[in-house]
């Protein structure tokens, strides 16, 4: 990836010949042309403004320099201090206003909740499903090879994995669980060490420092896997306990002499921890699950239903160069920030597309039976999910952590099935195995009318 080229800062831009009246009379000319700080609702760095036409009469730095005074007006200061200890900020542009506005409406659930997939009998459905996709994107970011079907049957049937990519996807899946878990508790750096340690479980070799952070020794940079060009190095070693903690106090603060909004919040623990990379492996995964645990701390449980990995890997060099934008503009986050929400945005738009293409295939199963047997939400779920993939193999065991209910609940969900011939029961050893007969739909059509089954 070519690193982009560094702006030049508001002194350098702003620099004139002579200083003479006229050339100060076009100065202030110029910052009295009110640019704001996003010009056609676009945040652009100086890596793609000096492309793009300026207004008439107007050079390409005068332009620049004038929408830094509109930025720096309005700039907001966080704690985090880069290697050389200047400041990180952000602004508040009208996207960044936009986005956050749309999150708000989408997260309070209005628009989820009419739909009869999202209540507390198919919540927990979901929620795994969601951290299932979550764990498996965010390894396979990482370089995990294992395809999708095989990473979902190792986690329904609850087999121990087989290779490191599975394992990786299970340490996953175990973090997103924890995270959900400790919600409610104020982040400590014993905590994003736990989660971290529940992240690299069999993955690292433990050395001398039980929470496998960097040493002085380390040599830790992020580099692109695709030309092996420097992004980014990390801060001294040294500095990692007493970074942390500062990280730790500002996730957990109320007050930060200005408003910040819990999604920017989240976003800039994600940045943070990513920036400082106080782990020789694992950080990426690690900011991430801090993200979702300052949301959901922040009440915006919709985010359970989702998967941010998945976006990110659809274009990983978009999140390298919001990072380096970051980076090299004066440590502004503006261009992270708002990289991440337009993520949110995203992934809530393909979270509803999903929810209601779920709908739509229940109420085809329902109509394929004609109201003359009901189901359970399960049971409808499984053969909705027979009908996609025939032959597909089903356990009590699978069944049962898919649905997150009992052993006899799932049980008695499979072999009610069996019973109707909607499934065929056959065996691996001593164990049930369920599949769908390759006739199924068919079969669903002329289903006899017979005794309900549980609506547990």
């Amino acid at each position: 990836m070519k690193i982009p080229e560094r702006p030049p800062t508001l002194a350098e831009a702003l620099k004139m010949g002579d200083g003479g009246d006229r050339e100060l009379k076009r100065l202030v000319g110029v910052l009295a042309m009110g640019v704001p700080p996003a010009p056609g609702g676009r945040y652009r760095h100086w890596q793609t403004l000096r492309y793009v036409a300026p207004p008439d009469g107007v050079s390409h730095r005068e332009w620049w320099a004038a929408m830094k005074v509109a930025r720096n007006s309005g700039r907001r200061r966080i704690p985090l201090r880069d290697a050389h200890g200047a400041p990180f900020s952000f602004c508040m542009p009208d996207p960044v206003l936009e986005l956050l506005q749309g999150i708000d409406r989408d997260a309070s659930g209005q628009v989820l909740m009419e739909d009869r997939v999202v209540n507390p009998s198919t919540r927990d459905r979901y929620v795994f499903s969601s951290a299932m996709e979550e764990a498996i994107t965010s390894s396979q970011l990482e370089g995990a090879a294992t395809t999708r079907e095989v990473a979902r049957e190792m986690i329904r049937s609850g087999r121990r994995p087989f290779d490191r990519s599975e394992r990786m996807i299970l340490n996953n899946f175990q973090a997103m669980r924890a995270v959900s878990e400790i919600r409610g508790e104020p982040l400590t750096p014993e905590i994003v060490f736990r989660l971290h340690r529940t992240i690299v479980d069999e993955l690292l070799t433990e050395g001398a420092d039980r929470h496998f952070l960097r040493t002085p020794g380390d040599r830790v940079a992020v580099y692109d896997d695709r030309d092996n060009t420097l992004l980014h190095t990390p801060p001294r070693a040294e500095e990692i306990h007493a970074r942390m903690q500062s990280m730790c106090d500002f996730a957990n603060a109320s007050e930060h002499g200005y408003y910040l909004h819990p999604a920017v919040k989240a976003i800039i623990l994600h940045f943070w921890l990513a920036y400082d990379h106080p782990f020789t492996d694992g950080n990426g995964r690690t900011a991430r699950s801090l993200f979702y645990w300052s949301m959901l701390r922040d009440g915006y449980w919709l985010v359970e239903f989702f998967s941010i990995s998945r976006i990110f890997g659809s274009a990983p060099s978009r999140y390298a160069r919001a990072f380096l934008y970051t980076e090299t503009d004066e440590n502004d986050l503006t261009y992270f920030i708002l990289f991440h929400l337009g993520v949110i945005r995203r992934a809530i738009d393909e979270m509803r597309e999903y929810l209601a293409s779920k709908s739509l295939e229940i109420r085809e199963i329902e109509s394929l039976l004609r109201q003359r047997v009901v189901l359970t939400h399960r049971q409808l779920a499984l053969l909705g999910h027979a009908l996609r993939h025939p032959g597909h193999p089903y356990t009590i065991e699978s069944h049962q952590r898919s649905h997150e209910v009992s052993y006899q609940t799932a049980r008695t969900d499979l072999l009610d099935l069996a019973k109707r011939g909607l499934l065929e029961k056959g065996r691996a050893g001593r164990a049930f195995v369920f599949t769908a007969p390759s006739d199924l739909r068919d079969r669903l059509v002329k289903t006899r009318p017979s005794r309900t089954a549980s609506t547990r």
